[in-house]
């Protein structure tokens, strides 16, 4: 008798096609026709009563300046807190500065479940509403809380569906990574992106609803549906890319990324928010006087579906609609998109992988041209038969206020011919689409707005 083996594959051989599969369903799934999504969600909004008034920071219940230190914290000792930060990066036209940060250093979950209906992979989607969103409800994953929520800090209801996330053998899991938010707003923050496939019967909440991967593309084409948490669990799905090969090996391009993080200066340290110069109090936050960057602003906000009805926070409200984009080309048949080793002051390990173009325009606008971020005239004023796909999507929603970003694919002036490829500048790398969703099973190779548009990719938004 042959002894029973403990060996198992170390990938499942399947998920990919099952992942494609689930991206080619695109009209319908189980339960809803595409078209009939956006107005679920209209009626989800209907169904509770969501509102969300400006407070000064002096005003908010629960928070106070700590004495001394003048850093916005909690009373509880949990959520966040917002802090200072000094930044010195060692080049560039502004080598160094100061500003508010978020000070989170809970990791959070992220999570969406699957399940099989009709042979097709589907996806467990929530009506979340979000007190930054300018819509206010989006569609998110099935968990996206905090530690504090989750370990309900706030002495509010149980986070729904937690349990196929937090308890072994509640499901297969998928995928499983931490990865970053964003780099200029919170230090060093963590959350950890799952994917998780449960056979289980799972009783359906009013407020959840069941998508292929094909829906939720067809849904990134709008513009602020789907949430930026959704988008960065669908950028570390394990998809794989039918690719002939790429300009650089992966040993290659790991390479040029570890020098990257090796050869920048980069020094960060939190300092306390009263040593933040620069930034000034007025009636209604923290802000800079010549208006840009970001201002600190507090909200008082009432949702009848959260596991707490009502609270007040502060959000971060950026000056200025973001432009987010990929340039891309082909070489040698196979689609390539330029990274940008970017470098942001609240990274964990100094740099991650950003898209071509990662800027807000008008923080810009004192600076001579020489020092505008390569390629963002190229995107903005790109021709648009150049323009592949395009949508205003929402960043996160729980910390920023009124936060949008433009998010673009633009085809690059020409393709390599054969083989070749014009040499990146500085900084820049032309990688495939296969290896960026190779380095989303690992944290802190990709940032969160790069991991935005590789969802794009992943969900059959855009076709390169």
């Amino acid at each position: 008798m042959k002894a029973p083996t403990l060996l198992r594959p170390r990938a499942e051989q399947t998920l990919s096609a099952r992942l494609s599969r689930s991206a080619a369903a695109t009209g319908s799934g189980h339960w809803m026709r595409t078209e009939e999504v956006t107005g679920w969600l209209a009626g989800r909004s209907r169904a509770h009563r969501f509102t969300v008034e400006r407070v000064p920071l002096g005003d908010l219940d629960g928070w106070s300046f700590e004495p001394g230190t003048g850093n916005l914290v909690h009373r509880s000792g949990g959520f966040f807190s917002v802090e200072g930060v000094s930044v010195s990066v060692g080049e560039g036209p502004v080598p160094r500065w100061r500003q508010p940060i978020i000070h989170q250093p809970e990791v959070g979950i992220l999570g969406i479940l699957a399940k099989e209906f009709d042979g097709v992979l589907h996806f467990l989607m929530q009506a979340k509403m979000e007190p930054g969103n300018r819509n206010i409800l989006q569609l998110s994953p099935t968990v996206q809380a905090t530690r504090s929520n989750y370990r309900r800090v706030h002495q509010g209801s149980a986070v729904r569906y937690l349990q196929h996330f937090v308890q072994p053998g509640s499901g297969r899991v998928l995928a499983d990574s931490l990865q970053s938010e964003h780099g200029s707003w919170f230090f060093r923050k963590a959350n950890r992106n799952m994917l998780v496939e449960t056979d289980a019967e799972v009783p359906l909440d009013d407020d959840f609803c069941w998508l292929t991967l094909g829906q939720i593309g067809e849904l990134l084409r709008l513009d602020n549906v789907v949430n930026m948490d959704a988008r960065t669990v669908i950028s570390c799905f394990p998809m794989s890319a039918p690719e002939a090969g790429a300009l650089c090996s992966d040993t290659e391009l790991l390479s040029w990324f570890t020098a990257e993080r090796a050869r920048h200066d980069v020094e960060i340290h939190r300092v306390p928010l009263a040593d933040v110069d620069g930034w000034e109090h007025d009636a209604h936050g923290l802000g800079r006087p010549d208006g840009r960057y970001f201002r600190v602003t507090g909200v008082s906000v009432e949702a009848g579906n959260r596991e707490v009805t009502g609270w007040a926070q502060p959000l971060f409200e950026p000056c200025g609609t973001g432009v987010t984009a990929f340039l891309f080309r082909r070489i040698g048949g196979v689609p390539h998109l330029l990274v940008h080793a970017k470098v942001e002051a609240g990274y964990l390990d100094t740099v991650e992988l950003a898209p071509t173009v990662q800027a807000t325009p008008g923080n810009w606008e004192h600076l001579p041209a020489g020092a505008r971020p390569p390629f963002l005239d190229t995107v903005l004023t790109a021709e648009p038969r150049r323009i592949r796909y395009e949508a205003l999507h929402s960043e996160e929603g729980g910390r920023f206020l009124n936060a949008e970003s433009r998010c673009l694919f633009v085809a690059a002036d020409a393709e390599g011919p054969g083989d070749t490829a014009p040499n990146p500048r500085s900084g820049y790398q032309w990688v495939t689409v296969g290896q960026l969703n190779s380095l989303t099973a690992h944290g802190h190779y990709l940032n969160v707005q790069a991991r935005t548009l590789l969802a794009c990719v992943n969900a059959g938004a855009v076709k390169l």
